[in-house]
């Protein structure tokens, strides 16, 4: 894949008093009337794992629409405390002051994250208007009880098909007092799912940004990913969740091979342009090819 960058320059805005710092792409050739900001994950900063980010927002500049990603107040740059991406809607509203300011999208703006950035978007979108589409790659909704729920189907159920745990339990090198603590361990916080608050907390109000946001949005899963894991039992065994991701608007893309950060450059590649083609399709642009 070709990408052709648009102008990159720093941005810097204020939010409540900190300097937040940020990276903007300026669209390569006509702009779209729709912006993309990326909001990051943590404890990471704009850059991303293996420089993620950048290639997204250049392949989405390249495809038409400007892009900024930046630091959250206490990471990265930025000034200020870090509060966890539970509390992080005031550094988003001012980062999109800041696109607006900088690049006047006149229909609004998308937003893309990753993990618990995309928890985070889910939770603000439907507090600001100005939010018109949302991007949520493998959103983050654990618990004790979820995680301890996939590592028992996908860790223990995996390790029986294997060669490997066969051969050591016949050559006697298995640990059978160890992996049996470790899989009833897992087992009782497994079973204390049930026993989970129905209402409250931010994984409801995931559910229900995601429900209630009447933008489109788009969701890419990885399929080795245990938190894209989490969140697929998550959808299958709460009714709320079903009817937010049937809702009208949203479109799920799965990509069976790829991890948690699309580490592998052509999955990265494939997300991207999957990213650049649904925007496309929703607000105009090229797609990246």
């Amino acid at each position: 894949m070709r990408v052709v960058a648009g102008v990159v320059e720093p941005l810097v805005f204020r939010c409540q008093g900190s300097a937040l710092i940020g990276v903007l792409h300026r669209a390569a050739g006509e702009q779209s009337d729709v912006a993309v900001l990326v909001v990051v994950g943590g404890p990471q900063y704009r850059v991303g794992s293996h420089r993620q980010f950048v290639s997204s927002a250049r392949a989405l500049a390249a495809a038409g629409f400007p892009v900024l990603r930046f630091d959250y107040r206490g990471m990265g740059d930025s000034d200020g405390d870090y509060a966890g991406f539970e509390h992080v809607a005031d550094d988003i509203r001012a980062a999109i002051d800041g696109i607006e300011t900088a690049c006047q999208p006149r229909r609004g703006v998308v937003l893309l994250g990753l993990c618990d950035a995309a928890s985070a978007a889910l939770m603000y979108c439907r507090s600001d208007p100005r939010v018109v589409g949302l991007i949520l790659m493998n959103p983050w909704v654990r618990s004790e009880q979820s995680q301890a729920a996939v590592v028992v189907r996908r860790y223990y159920v995996t390790r029986l098909l294997q060669a490997d745990f066969w051969r050591k339990l016949v050559g006697g090198g298995f640990d059978f007092i160890g992996s049996a603590r470790s899989l009833f361990g897992n087992l009782a916080r497994a079973a204390k799912r049930s026993a989970e608050p129905q209402a409250g907390g931010f994984i409801e109000s995931m559910r229900s940004g995601l429900e209630h946001y009447i933008g489109p949005v788009l969701i890419v899963q990885s399929g080795r990913d245990l938190t894209t894991d989490e969140f697929r039992a998550r959808c299958r065994s709460d009714a709320g969740w079903r009817r937010a991701l049937a809702r009208s608007g949203v479109e799920v893309v799965d990509m069976a091979d790829a991890d948690h950060t699309f580490s592998q450059a052509r999955y990265l590649e494939e997300c991207n342009r999957h990213c650049s083609s649904w925007l496309a399709r929703h607000f105009g642009g090229a797609s990246c090819r």
